[in-house]
C-alpha cells in the first residue's frame, strides 16, 4: 500500500476561529470545449495548531484524519507570511 501525502497550497482567507484556518486553494484549467482559461476556487477549513497564520498568508495543507464535521487539513508550513 503506497501511502501518498496530498499536499495543496493556498491564502488563508480567515483565522477567526481557534486553532482553525480557512484556506482557498485556487486552480486553472481549459476549458474542454471553448478551450478558455477557467479558475475555479475551493474553501478548505485546516488545523493550525499554534495560531501562528494570519490573513493573506500563503501555507501548505495537508490532508489528516478527521478533526471536525468541516476539518480534515492540517497546516503543513508557512510558505509566505503577509505584510
Amino acid at each position: 500500500m503506497i501511502n501518498k501525502k496530498i499536499t495543496k497550497t493556498g491564502v488563508v482567507v480567515s483565522d477567526k476561529m481557534d486553532k482553525t484556518i480557512v484556506v482557498k486553494v485556487e486552480r486553472q484549467f481549459k476549458h474542454p470545449l471553448y478551450k478558455k482559461i477557467v479558475r475555479k476556487h475551493k474553501k478548505f477549513q485546516a488545523h493550525d495548531e499554534k495560531n501562528e497564520c494570519n490573513i493573506g498568508d500563503v501555507v501548505l495543507i495537508r490532508e489528516s484524519r478527521p478533526l471536525s464535521r468541516h476539518k480534515h487539513w492540517a497546516l503543513e508550513k508557512i510558505i509566505e507570511k503577509s505584510k
